[in-house]
């Protein structure tokens, strides 16, 4: 081991200490003059602290926000409805609603304010957000709350798509699914506890309440962003048909269709999950909220194994995903009659669903790379979509009477076309790397694509 120079050595004092640290927690390296320079190795704890990453954080938090207040209407379905004098339908078309405005909104905010520092752009989403859930928690009229829940809907896919550039740019390269992941798990948090929450609340004290409740979220939301994130001003002035022009790329309009199919063999099943439990496996309510438990904890779990493997190969994942997709939808279909099979396979089944999330978008963001805002939204609305599809496809199997194991068989066969779609994409990946400095790579990748 080298030795350090003679002069005398430097100490250094921990925070609030008096005592100089022992030797075993200094260490020196040779700078390029080769001088001596201690460094101050902070403890495991003091390490895990210094990872949190206040930006990151901060679109956890909206995401938190997102997550509960898409998915708790379907909770309060019968208390809206019943309160309002509405049927449980069109009470549904709340849901529907939103999905679509969604799709729409997500181009219309990213197009028209393109041009918008990053963080202006995130705070204006969070604005939005809580303008909508709070005109959806004043609402005495179903007009009324149906124009609330379009309103919270122009916020979600502008916010996700540039959190997610936004998340992607403030790492290393290696390290940009694991961030896109973690902004993610405030919306796999959601469905593990704050969805089950918004809907005890509306319960005990009522659904406006519980709006109330998801405006205060996006307050905290405001807040932390307005602390943590620095202008992120766009470098250039972006413009509608620069960003049209990179979102219909051919890599970039497979990335999206992969969105659409793998959320689609998603909400096939998971749209039905409540009557498949209750009259294939007999459960009974208990188990069904638990079981939903289960799936958001399988959520959260395929957040992180995705962000974590998407980092080292996007393709990798995407196929691992897709393929366990489709064994575990084939085995739930075969074992939901027996409570035992079906709850861990509703738990793997989550996992494997969500982990095609942050490689999904990750990919989105890379193909997209000088103009990603409008793709990066696109492919939330693009998920959406494919929740939609998912649903409508899993409705139509059961109105033809194909029953319930149909439904989970539908789903599979969803995922292993989207698994079809990968590996095509990464063959066709692997021919463009191949190609090289040819015109095929160019035509592939213009402008410098790939950071």
């Amino acid at each position: 081991m080298p030795q350090a120079p003679s002069r005398p050595p430097i100490l250094i004092f921990p925070i609030g200490g008096r005592q100089p640290l022992p030797a075993s927690t200094r260490r020196w390296r040779a700078d390029e003059r080769h001088s001596a320079q201690y460094q101050f190795l902070p403890s495991p704890r003091k390490q895990r602290i210094m990872k949190i990453n206040p930006p990151l954080l901060a679109l956890a938090i909206g995401a938190f926000g997102i997550g509960v207040t898409e998915f708790s209407p379907m909770g309060m379905l019968p208390l809206i409805a019943s309160d309002l004098g509405v049927s449980i339908p069109a009470a549904g078309l709340l849901i529907s609603a939103y999905a679509f405005g969604v799709l729409i909104g997500a181009p219309i905010m990213t197009l028209a304010f393109a041009g918008m520092a990053r963080k202006r752009l995130l705070l204006l989403a969070a604005l939005i957000f809580t303008v909508g859930n709070l005109i959806s928690a004043m609402s005495d009229s179903y007009a009324m709350l149906l124009v609330g829940r379009v309103v919270t809907s122009f916020n979600h896919g502008a916010f996700f798509g540039v959190g997610a550039v936004v998340a992607a740019s403030i790492v290393p390269p290696e390290r940009r699914a694991g961030a896109v992941s973690a902004m993610f798990s405030g919306l796999t948090l959601a469905t593990i506890g704050g969805v089950p929450l918004a809907t005890w609340v509306a319960g005990l004290i009522g659904w406006r309440m519980a709006f109330f409740g998801i405006a205060a979220i996006g307050v905290v939301t405001m807040a932390a962003l307005a602390v943590s994130l620095p202008p992120m001003r766009v470098a250039q002035k972006a413009d509608m048909r620069s960003e049209l022009r990179v979102l219909f790329r051919r890599p970039v309009l497979t990335a999206l269709l992969l969105t659409v199919v793998g959320a689609s063999a998603m909400f096939t099943v998971f749209t039905y999950i409540a009557p498949i439990l209750q009259i294939e496996t007999g459960a009974g309510a208990t188990f069904v909220t638990a079981m939903l438990v289960i799936y958001g904890l399988g959520l959260a779990v395929g957040n992180v194994v995705g962000g974590r493997f998407a980092d080292r190969s996007l393709d990798g994942t995407l196929i691992v995903s897709l393929a366990a997709v489709v064994v575990f939808l084939v085995l739930f279909a075969l074992g939901m009659g027996s409570a035992v099979v079906a709850a861990p396979l509703i738990f793997l089944w989550g996992v494997a669903s969500f982990a095609l999330v942050p490689p999904l978008q990750t990919r989105v963001v890379q193909e997209a790379s000088d103009a990603p805002n409008l793709a990066s939204a696109m492919n939330i609305g693009a998920f959406n979509l494919g929740n939609a599809i998912g649903a409508a496809l899993g409705g139509a199997v059961i109105d033809v009477g194909l029953g319930y194991r149909a439904v989970a068989l539908a789903g599979a066969a969803t995922a292993i076309a989207g698994l079809v779609l990968a590996l095509v994409f990464r063959q066709g990946n692997a021919a463009v790397a191949v190609d090289g400095s040819g015109t095929e790579g160019a035509a592939a990748c213009p402008e410098g694509v790939g950071q």
